[in-house]
């Protein structure tokens, strides 16, 4: 399909825009080895770090949101995260110059991610990609996170479009939920973390991508 009339595009945070897994997996690693556990890999990490805290604290101690522990050790986790989170983060391959196209086309561009604004907002600072986008839309900036559409749907009243002519691309099955509830066009990022549910055919993507740049095939200035 082609997608007509575009006006926006969103984009989730990590694993679509930036590669923050090395950073995520450390503040989880950091935690593990200051209890005398072996290190684990980076790439234990991550195709949970779509989740956030909760996944790394999964893969770290096999703990869920259920556990009597995770609450204090999730604040651990936030504290370490905050004094490493831009020293290995980085924009993904491509992303810098499909950002650029999409400008030239005269198209707006923001950010809709479940991380919170305390993460979000000195991150998005810290990096220079960040500063052409139109909007920024945190975890808490409504009472909503994806895959409830609202989050979506405060970006494009900000942005001053009507949802349908949106497109919302993202790397774990809840950003596609999240944007077809919202009435905007959806696109699977493959490339990304992609969660526990990695088949991205059976998530209902308008298309899926293996690249950044891919994106661009199928997108008309409106």
């Amino acid at each position: 399909m082609r997608f007509e009339n575009v006006t926006a595009v969103l984009f989730d945070l990590d694993g679509t825009l930036i590669d923050s897994a090395p950073d995520l997996g450390a503040a989880a690693d950091q935690m593990r080895v200051s209890r005398g556990l072996p290190s684990l890999p980076l790439e234990a990490y991550r195709h949970m770090a779509g989740a956030g805290a909760r996944g790394m604290l999964s893969v770290a101690f096999g703990l869920t949101p259920k556990d009597a522990e995770f609450e204090a050790l999730r604040e651990e986790f936030f504290s370490n995260y905050e004094a490493c989170m831009t020293q290995r983060t980085y924009v993904f391959e491509g992303i810098a110059d499909m950002l650029d196209d999409l400008r030239r086309r005269g198209l707006l561009w923001g950010v809709v991610t479940n991380k919170s604004a305390r993460f979000t907002d000195p991150l998005t600072r810290a990096m220079p990609l960040f500063a052409t986008a139109s909007t920024v839309i945190s975890g808490d900036t409504t009472p909503y996170s994806k895959p409830h559409p609202e989050p979506l749907l405060e970006a494009a009243r900000r942005l001053g479009v009507i949802p349908g002519r949106c497109v919302y691309v993202g790397d774990d099955e809840r950003d596609i939920v999240a944007g077809r509830a919202a009435g905007m066009g959806t696109v699977a990022a493959d490339y990304g973390y992609l969660g526990e549910k990695s088949d991205t055919a059976s998530w209902g993507a308008d298309i899926r991508i293996n690249s950044p740049m891919e994106l661009l095939q199928w997108l008309q200035a409106a």
